[in-house]
């Protein structure tokens, strides 16, 4: 799955009896071995410039209050037990071993002095085109995201060409674009305003749609009067544009983790998640509104990758029984307790914006969290997913937690 959740769960779960082996708290074991600040990937071409892991996981073990919880909960000893639980990630922004990706971009000055800005980079929902509208408003040095015009729907027989929505690339490889065309844009600008103002470029400079003195900050012109002018001058009529390609040779990791606090009722076979809550360092944030609903939604998935959703297959034609949403049980709000994101904001040191990925990470660690927790609560080491009451009773007997009087007689 997207994000790799799978992986996820068997590391982590790894993890989990590794530490159990040698008689670690699994919060601590991943303290000592995860990545350091200032390690390099020879294979992805990646730095780690801060130790974001560990970071991202003090403000989880803080805000989830692991270390008095764990022990009050193991305390618990009848059939009903509470257990807590930590999984962490890292991720690679873009494809690997080294991104060589591009990105195009173009803008336009309209007119009433806004941007339109076109690129192959799609919208699929998660908020991208306000980010990509937030950020050339401060490429160029526009007042607001709203004097952008994100071209919606991209198809790329119109806009130029871009590489789509896949591996959590979108904001960091198109804001390399958007950067460099900016400030392509911002030079054409400057030029024409010079040339109405009789002085060089460089004495100027554009803050929040105006045309200003760089030494004095006195406004000259806001960009409609400049946009009305360079297109109607009888003598050098101008139709202000910039298009460009950034070929990117740059990688970015993102870090994050879940802690999850469960309740398990032994008899039942039940698990109830009482509390969840994941933190990412996912550089600097662009619109932090959308990041929080975009974790919220990887956790809704993690959650139901981890307890409840399962395809079933016909054992004897193969056929999947449940392919259709009626059938096919998504998590709904009714399904999972409040959804807790966090943030440490790393300003990622190769991107024009300080940004990393967030489109796959949220969905990573929440099912390893849950069963770091179910273990945590029993002892049992579950080692597929979704855990449900079938999974859990099989585990629970094997364990010998619970024993079917009738299979007894």
């Amino acid at each position: 799955g997207y994000g790799m959740p799978q992986a996820s769960f068997a590391d982590e779960a790894n993890i989990d009896e590794c530490a159990a082996a040698v008689g670690m708290d699994p919060l601590e074991y991943r303290m000592k071995f995860i990545m350091p600040k200032n390690y390099h990937d020879a294979f992805s071409g990646n730095t780690n410039y801060f130790d974001s892991f560990r970071a991202c996981l003090e403000k989880g073990r803080d805000a989830m209050d692991y270390d008095r919880r764990k022990a009050e909960f193991t305390k618990d000893t009848g059939s009903v037990r509470r257990g807590i639980g930590a999984a962490s990630f890292w991720y690679n922004t873009g494809v690997y071993p080294i991104s060589l990706e591009t990105a195009s971009n173009r803008m336009q000055l309209n007119l009433d002095g806004t941007v339109t800005m076109q690129c192959g980079e799609t919208e699929i929902g998660q908020g991208a085109d306000t980010a990509y509208a937030q950020m050339t408003a401060k490429a160029v040095g526009l007042k607001s995201y709203k004097d952008v015009h994100v071209v919606s729907c991209q198809d790329t027989d119109i806009t130029p060409t871009g590489l789509g929505a896949y591996a959590s690339r979108q904001t960091y490889m198109e804001g390399f674009a958007i950067d460099q065309t900016g400030r392509l844009l911002r030079q054409k600008i400057l030029a024409y305003a010079a040339e109405m103002l009789g002085c060089s470029a460089e004495e100027l400079d554009i803050v929040e749609g105006n045309v200003v003195r760089k030494e004095s900050g006195a406004v000259e012109m806001d960009l409609s009067h400049l946009a009305m002018t360079a297109q109607y001058n009888p003598v050098h009529s101008e139709h202000i544009t910039a298009e460009s390609t950034a070929t990117i040779r740059s990688n970015a990791y993102s870090f994050g983790c879940t802690f999850a606090e469960v309740e398990v009722d032994i008899p039942m076979c039940k698990v109830t998640l009482k509390r969840i809550i994941n933190v990412h360092d996912c550089g600097s944030l662009i619109n932090p509104a959308l990041a929080e609903a975009q974790v919220h939604g990887g956790m809704s998935m993690g959650i139901g990758y981890g307890l409840s959703e399962q395809l079933l297959f016909d054992e004897k034609t193969g056929k999947p029984l449940n392919n259709n949403l009626l059938d096919y049980k998504l998590s709904t709000v009714m399904d999972h307790p409040d959804l807790e994101a966090l943030f440490v904001e790393n300003a990622e040191q190769t991107s024009p914006f300080g940004t990393k990925a967030l489109g796959e990470p949220p969905a990573c660690s929440p099912a390893p969290a849950i069963r770091s927790a179910i273990y945590n609560a029993t002892g049992v080491s579950i080692d597929t997913t979704p855990i449900t009451p079938h999974v859990l009773y099989r585990a629970f007997k094997e364990a010998g937690l619970i024993h079917d009087e009738k299979e007894g007689d």
